[in-house]
């Protein structure tokens, strides 16, 4: 498949702004692959589709506050600063973006803060808005990590124009979020309240946790016509051995195994066993899955309403085939569905 196969017109007043007030309220559609049926929901209704024994699959990664501001030396311009991955704790290394990138140079000074107590020094460049930095702290490791807590922001993405809101700190992590290393929250996630993940407990579901730190690559577009051409940015992922024999043994007693997200999802299918079983794992993957792929582990799937050209949009597209998929978004469209990070949510059974 080609890239324009994921094209299509997004009215810009569906890209949702703002999250449902409460979490499990949210829309929700429901495509079933064998009937070929679409059916509208609300997300808390999820339950219905799940006996005792099923499995889900979150990924429990937590969003760190990722976006600093800091001034140039000299000058004193401000300068936004993405932190994406750490690359050396003992010299305080981080890769970054920063924005207006024009001015940042191998050898310049960031100031962040109103103290100026914590700074940066430009070691390299990696990309065109890419920078490797060495932060300057007069404190341990563990105040240094508070430090770039106080000072950055909820990393909300690009499209949602307003100021980040108090709330969003909350509300912009999953309730299930423990292992702090992603840049972007998991959204399919963001749908479950702790009333409902009870509710769910209490009627017999499992659940399996893994760990993928989402990166911005997640979100980088495709700009090749040919997909087989896209490069995916490496993202740490973590599947534990426990989390691996709940989703084989419910596979073995043909339950219903669910991803929850497309980085849940993307995590599994980066370690399968050639008998097509889960393995633990630990590493980076950079898997990139669009039609046509044979999946290995889940036979079901939640996930949210993806922007066009999208890596999501095309690995839903490889799990509930694209014309389906195609049909869906016509839909989701006509009956004002809200799409991307706070969007509502589509279950894939």
């Amino acid at each position: 498949m080609k890239l324009s196969h994921f094209n299509f017109k997004l009215p810009e007043e569906l890209l949702a702004e703002h999250p449902t007030e409460i979490r499990d309220e949210s829309r929700l559609m429901v495509l079933d692959r064998k009937k070929q049926t679409i059916e509208h929901k609300t997300f808390k209704d999820i339950i219905d589709y799940f006996d005792e024994g099923d499995v889900m699959i979150l990924n429990n990664t937590k969003v760190f506050p990722a976006r600093l501001y800091g001034n140039k030396e000299k000058t004193g311009a401000r300068i936004e600063v993405f932190l994406l991955r750490e690359l050396n704790e003992e010299q305080r290394l981080w890769d970054v973006l920063v924005d207006p990138a024009r001015k940042i140079r191998i050898g310049n000074k960031l100031y962040f803060g109103d103290d100026e107590t914590l700074v940066a020094e430009v070691i390299d460049n990696t990309t065109s808005r890419g920078r490797t930095l060495r932060f300057l702290y007069d404190g341990s490791y563990k105040e240094f990590r508070q430090k770039l807590t106080l000072l950055g922001e909820t990393p909300l993405p690009k499209y949602i124009k307003r100021e980040v809101e108090p709330e969003d700190e909350e509300r912009y992590q999953t309730i299930f979020a423990k292992n702090e290393g992603a840049v972007a929250a998991p959204t399919a996630g963001l749908h479950f309240s702790k009333h409902l993940l009870k509710r769910l407990e209490i009627k017999g579901i499992e659940f399996a946790e893994v760990t993928l730190h989402v990166g911005l690559g997640t979100f980088n577009p495709v700009e090749v016509e040919d997909l087989s051409k896209h490069k995916m940015d490496s993202e740490e992922a973590f599947v534990t051995q426990e989390a691996a024999d709940i989703v084989n043994d419910a596979k073995a007693r043909k339950k219903r195994v669910c991803a929850v997200g497309t980085t849940a999802m993307r995590a599994i299918e980066s370690s399968v066993s050639s008998s097509g079983t889960l393995n633990e794992f630990s590493g980076w993957t950079n898997k990139f899955i669009f039609p046509p792929y044979e999946f290995s582990i889940a036979n079901c799937m939640i996930t949210n309403f993806h922007t066009p050209k999208s890596t999501l949009l095309m690995m839903a597209s490889a799990f509930a085939g694209h014309d389906f998929i195609k049909k869906a978004y016509d839909e989701a469209i006509k009956e004002k569905y809200r799409f991307y990070t706070y969007g509502d949510a589509m279950l894939i059974i």
